[in-house]
């Protein structure tokens, strides 16, 4: 990754911010380079308003960034079809009862965001030291968001992050036998091609950060850990997590969301 990747900043008063990042993530800081008019490295996270991975060179794909304020997130908040998505479904939330969620690949944080704004207290763990910056970013932008806008407050209260550096696996067995109401797992998993369903950016993104293909180690920690289940996000096609069936499963279009059960949540 360190080959692959570097640090800029958007304009000069960015540059201690970028400086400093680089430190902490131990890359080449280009200081005020434009993505688009380097060569190598293939990505540069990019310090301004917001951090964002940028692929490098005139034809790349637009950045990918987290942004729990607008776009698809605020879409989906207000539009999403609330309790009664897949994902509430599937970790049990009903009126009432709003779990803890352990989300322990966190990516992006699009599905723990879901669930915080539905309720649940969820903490996101996130091994990739690129992505869990975009993370925090994307966190302090939505703290600072939620100062004025009273919707955004709760939602704000209710999603952390782990900041350390141990992956989820020695992290949930690290965990207290059944001290974690829902741990939610959705790995990385491998691209099949060239996918009209894969936006560019996204795939330039997958093949920055790659797949989880120690993921099926995650599952039996997982299960030690939880009370009520564990949830595994699956294209819809894949093999089960570690060859073990689930106790159910909720199908989509794309997806399926593999429910591993312990207890019965409150009725």
């Amino acid at each position: 990754m360190i080959d692959q990747l570097a640090i800029t900043a958007s304009a000069a008063e960015w540059l201690p911010a970028a400086r400093q990042l680089a430190g902490e993530l131990q890359l080449r800081c280009l200081d005020c380079a434009e993505p688009s008019r380097l060569d190598a490295p293939a990505f540069v996270l990019q310090r301004g308003e917001r951090l964002q991975l940028c692929a490098t060179g005139r034809k790349a794909p637009g950045p990918v960034f987290v942004d729990f304020v607008g776009g698809t997130a605020a879409h989906r908040r207000k539009y999403g079809g609330g309790k009664g998505q897949q994902i509430a479904k599937a970790v049990g939330l009903r009126s009432g009862f709003y779990p803890g969620v352990v989300d322990a690949t966190a990516g992006l944080g699009r599905d723990a965001f879901v669930l915080a704004s539905l309720g649940c207290k969820v903490h996101m763990l996130e091994r990739n030291p690129v992505v869990r910056a975009l993370l925090r970013d994307g966190l302090e932008r939505l703290q600072n968001a939620a100062l004025e806008d009273v919707e955004l407050a709760p939602i704000a209260q209710r999603l952390g992050l782990e900041e350390s550096d141990v992956s989820a696996r020695d992290w949930l067995q690290d965990q207290a036998p059944e001290s974690i109401p829902v741990v939610y797992l959705d790995p990385m998993f491998p691209e099949r091609g060239k996918s009209a369903g894969v936006k560019k950016e996204m795939a330039a993104f997958h093949q920055l950060v790659g797949s989880d293909e120690d993921a099926d180690g995650l599952l039996e920690p997982a299960l030690a850990a939880c009370y009520y289940r564990t949830v595994v996000k699956r294209p819809r096609l894949a093999p089960c997590l570690a060859g073990r069936k689930p106790a159910l499963s909720l199908e989509g279009k794309s997806g399926r969301f593999d429910i591993y059960t312990k207890h019965g949540v409150p009725g």
